[in-house]
């Protein structure tokens, strides 16, 4: 675990990403010393695989075919049409963002998925102008410094904040990348850069000799639960989508810190605690002991991305002791969703499943369902996986999101999203 020191102030700053092994802080302690980003080099991830490939194994589909298919889907998503098909977009001469086109902002959410995409996909110069644009993007000073700027939605209303969902993924895509292109060193130092995140999210509250302006840090050091966002104002409260086990057994092995290991033992309890025991269902927000927040009670469009992160981490951890309950909870909402009809069910429900909220047949979450369908035993997941493979990216304002977990989608039952 990482050393540290406070010293006297000192009227000089520099920035928190400086290569330097001693960092200077503008605000709180002054200096802090730590040998995370300067000592201690990050251990090589564990390389997971082979992965089940349901596209092949459970709908016979030739590789051929699947590789046309994801070529599709990227293709689209990254270098389609930019008025009807794209969510990616260059900018300056070595940028890249992620549009959230419905909403018409850039949200570090789809910058960090779009990472992720990138490097399961080999597709540095992505990779690298996406990188580069969130790292532009960061507070330069004050409380928030390091964190990223970005938007949440709450209660219907998109508002400003340091949304924690982004920068896991954002941290978690430099990682992979680190192992991915190891042997073909570039501009970028992709071990150094995430070293800086993962110290950012382990001791923002360090940094700031404590809460600043309701500024805190990532996760709850006591819980060890992520929290809902880094503010005062999330004391007690998390949600089941950003909880995410199999990205905090990647930062253990890179760094040794018992704490991500923790962590992700805490997250699996949250979820177990947070989903209904009935339909399995997981609310957008529950406080750290897994009940619900009224108003945010409901499995609604946000929930999706917990189905994703449930599957990664039967993936990638193969913990015994939890994959049973991984299972289970699979089959569970897989037959909550068949009961309203393969091809017809809705997109949002009560947490114990007897209500529809909203009727509407999403495709992002159909997406979900497959994915979450490759560790299902219910004698009906073919049909959500073969639901998954008839996907095609929208076109049109609606097309971030549903675009974005396609492409996930496609990665999971392909046996492409692996660890580098």
């Amino acid at each position: 675990m990482p050393a540290r020191r406070a010293v006297a102030r000192v009227a000089l700053a520099l920035t928190l990403f400086s290569s330097c092994k001693t960092t200077l802080h503008s605000i709180g302690c002054g200096e802090s010393t730590y040998t995370l980003n300067g000592d201690v080099a990050l251990a090589p991830l564990r390389a997971g695989g082979p992965y089940p490939n349901a596209f092949r194994d459970v709908l016979g589909k030739s590789d051929a075919e699947i590789a046309a298919k994801i070529a599709a889907t990227f293709d689209q998503l990254f270098h389609g049409d930019p008025s009807s098909e794209a969510i990616y977009f260059t900018t300056g001469t070595d940028q890249g963002y992620i549009l959230d086109v419905i909403h018409d902002d850039v949200r570090t959410e789809g910058m960090g998925l779009g990472m992720i995409v990138a490097v399961e996909l080999g597709k540095r110069d992505e990779f690298d102008r996406l990188w580069r644009y969130a790292k532009a993007t960061q507070h330069a000073s004050g409380p928030s410094q390091g964190y990223f700027p970005s938007f949440c939605d709450k209660g219907g209303t998109v508002v400003a904040c340091d949304d924690p969902f982004g920068l896991q993924q954002i941290a978690t895509a430099l990682l992979l990348a680190r192992g991915r292109w190891i042997s073909a060193p570039g501009a970028i130092d992709y071990g150094d850069e995430a070293r800086n995140l993962l110290d950012i999210i382990r001791y923002k509250q360090d940094y700031n000799c404590g809460i600043v302006n309701g500024v805190t840090g990532t996760f709850d050091t006591n819980s060890k639960l992520v929290y809902d966002t880094p503010s005062v104002d999330s004391a007690t409260i998390s949600r089941p989508s950003i909880a995410m086990p199999a990205y905090y057994e990647l930062w253990y092995q890179a760094t040794g810190d018992a704490f991500w290991f923790e962590a992700a033992a805490a997250a699996r309890n949250y979820w177990t605690a947070s989903a209904n025991a009935s339909s399995g269902l997981l609310p957008v927000r529950a406080t750290f002991d897994g009940t619900p927040v009224p108003g945010s009670d409901t499995f609604a469009p946000e929930s999706y991305r917990a189905l994703i992160s449930i599957v990664l981490d039967y993936l990638w951890t193969g913990n015994q002791s939890w994959a049973p309950w991984a299972v289970d909870e699979s089959n569970r909402l897989l037959q909550v969703f068949a009961g309203q009809g393969i091809d017809t069910y809705g997109g949002s429900y009560s947490w114990d499943g007897r209500t529809v909220v909203d009727s509407t047949h999403q495709n992002s979450l159909v997406a979900a369902s497959g994915a979450l369908a490759l560790i299902a035993t219910f004698d009906r997941r073919a049909e959500f996986i073969n639901a998954a493979w008839n996907l095609v990216p929208s076109t049109g304002k609606p097309r971030y999101y549903s675009g974005v977990m396609i492409m996930l989608a496609q990665l999971i039952l392909s046996g492409q999203m692996a660890v580098y």
